[in-house]
């Protein structure tokens, strides 16, 4: 019985809600792959970043504050959300102002920053990483073991080790990479309920258009 109560509980002890701002271990990165996003969802969204000749391959789709083990999310806090202007600036690396805005929502509050320092913190972060130009070279889609875009990530940012970024895949494609950061944006470990690593050998990667 113990043991039942524990599995119905645990979601809720991994993903908390209404946290404390500002409380939490370090960030994890996840940047999406844009032409797969666009495939599967964004084109019923309408979103700018799946306009022709928008050429967006990796984007920044989230700065995650992370607990060692779990995430807040929807923090309380008592910074101004971030205004039109603020979420509109983020959209060269974002795909689009909207994803700017919910990612404040969900994550960024939970920073304890404000919203000019986080998406400034998160611009920092993905200027951080080197993302592979090879992947943004593609003018067609092909598939790949996953793996290969990890070791792509890792040729190209030696700082990282294996344990420090992880790929993920949905509906047979290529979907994120995360890299796990400290609060100084220094590369580190990802704790075992971030690493997801996909395990497909034919991962579908679409082109950037």
């Amino acid at each position: 019985m113990r043991l039942l109560m524990l599995l119905l509980v645990l979601p809720s002890l991994l993903r908390a809600e209404g946290e404390r701002a500002g409380n939490f271990e370090y960030y994890v990165m996840a940047l999406s792959w844009s032409p797969n996003w666009c495939a599967t969802q964004g084109v019923g969204r309408d979103s700018p970043q799946c306009a022709t000749d928008a050429g967006f391959g990796w984007v920044l789709h989230g700065l995650w504050p992370q607990y060692d083990t779990g995430w807040p999310s929807y923090c309380h806090t008592p910074q101004r959300d971030p205004s039109r202007a603020q979420t509109s600036a983020m959209a060269d690396i974002m795909g689009d102002a909207g994803a700017a805005w919910y990612q404040w929502k969900k994550h960024g509050r939970c920073a304890g920053l404000t919203a000019q320092d986080y998406f400034a913190t998160a611009r920092r972060a993905f200027d951080s990483i080197t993302r592979p130009p090879v992947f943004q070279k593609l003018d067609r889609t092909v598939k790949l073991p996953a793996i290969v875009v990890e070791q792509a990530f890792l040729q190209d940012n030696p700082a990282l080790t294996p344990d420090m970024i992880t790929v993920t895949c949905a509906e047979g494609r290529i979907q994120e990479a995360r890299i796990c950061l400290s609060k100084s944006l220094a590369p580190r470990p990802c704790g075992r309920d971030v690493m997801r690593d996909c395990r497909m050998t034919d991962a579908l990667l679409a082109p950037v258009r």
